[in-house]
């Protein structure tokens, strides 16, 4: 007999197990199985059918948190009022999200059942983070352009330009969604201060602060660090006068417009690029990330209106002349820079 006739006698399936399994059990034991999975279809059945919607565990104290909107009052009463139709057991998420839909400010609902008849709800509210000016007027918008209508804005916002319509939910312009971008990212301290973000062609996204520099983002991309490295800048004394810093490349922002005494580099550069801000290769010490209107060179102290940077002369200073040295009459003719009287 071969290995493979062998192997195929001793191979016994599943079912064959289990059936002697079963044949093995004492008639006690299975009735006793039988009685615990009937036990269980009834629990189940009764948890599904009656317990989970019963009046012993329904809502009676509806806790909502998170509400800073004019809409507050308002939006508190219509979770009350759909969360009291719920129980602890049978929480309806959509009933909720469906009672506030008519709210923008609403981002999103955290709930959960305080057992037997509590339920918690924590609103998460969308921030005006801008207002979006288009020809169909102006209206406050979040940091991802969800259009914020009826939204109640307290203090001053960063103005976007809308090309063509707003939107009805969130702002068409994708131009206009990078600057609500960009004014979302900023921190609170600076947002107030942000006058309007544009989009320039040869800069990006550029922020123009109220009594300050403009902010120079380029793409709408690691807004956080960004913004970090801008608040790092401003916050230092040499940067004082400045006309505007580049954050295209957060870790070594380059800031231009100051006096032309400054020497050393404003904000020095980051460890995530390893370079130390004495790793030049000019040998002046100037770190090269700083445009050449920080270092020893005479500009202007505002930019043109087009916002490019004005040209720089770089020129290397000549030595002074050596004053002329007598020479001999007769041999001046020869190459001393004179001729002999007659």
């Amino acid at each position: 007999m071969s290995a493979a006739a062998v192997t195929r006698r001793r191979r016994v399936s599943p079912r064959r197990v289990a059936a002697r399994a079963a044949r093995g059990l004492s008639p006690r034991f299975k009735r006793r199985l039988l009685a615990l999975a009937v036990a269980s279809l009834a629990l189940a059945a009764g948890y599904h059918f009656w317990l989970r919607d019963s009046t012993l565990v329904e809502v009676e104290r509806v806790e909502v948190t998170g509400l800073t909107s004019s809409d507050s009052d308002r939006l508190r009463e219509a979770l009350t009022r759909a969360g009291r139709t719920m129980t602890t057991l049978h929480l309806d998420r959509e009933a909720l999200e469906r009672a506030v839909a008519g709210y923008p400010v609403v981002r999103e609902l955290e709930i959960s059942a305080d057992f037997p008849h509590g339920l918690r709800v924590h609103v998460v509210e969308y921030q005006p983070a801008a207002i979006a000016v288009g020809d169909s007027g102006r209206v406050p918008v979040a940091g991802d352009g969800t259009i914020l209508r009826g939204v109640k804005v307290e203090g001053s916002l960063p103005t976007v330009d809308v090309d063509g319509a707003l939107g009805t939910e969130v702002l068409l312009d994708r131009t206009a969604r990078g600057a609500a971008a960009v004014a979302g990212g900023a921190p609170a301290v600076l947002r107030s201060r942000i006058m309007d973000v544009q989009r320039r062609a040869d800069e990006g996204y550029v922020a123009q602060l109220r009594d300050g520099p403009e902010l120079i983002f380029g793409a709408p991309g690691r807004l956080h660090a960004k913004w970090a490295a801008a608040v790092r800048v401003l916050a230092d004394l040499e940067a004082r006068g400045a006309s505007y810093v580049d954050l295209r490349i957060p870790g070594r922002p380059a800031v231009g417009g100051l006096a032309a005494t400054t020497l050393a580099p404003v904000a020095p550069a980051g460890p995530e690029l390893g370079v130390a801000p004495s790793d030049t290769t000019t040998g002046t010490g100037v770190d090269p990330a700083v445009t050449p209107d920080v270092a020893q060179t005479a500009v202007p102290d505002t930019l043109p209106d087009d916002g490019t940077t004005p040209p720089v002369d770089t020129a290397e200073p000549t030595a002074p002349e050596t004053p002329a040295q007598p020479t001999d009459p007769l041999t001046a003719g020869a190459g001393g820079g004179a001729t002999a009287a007659p």
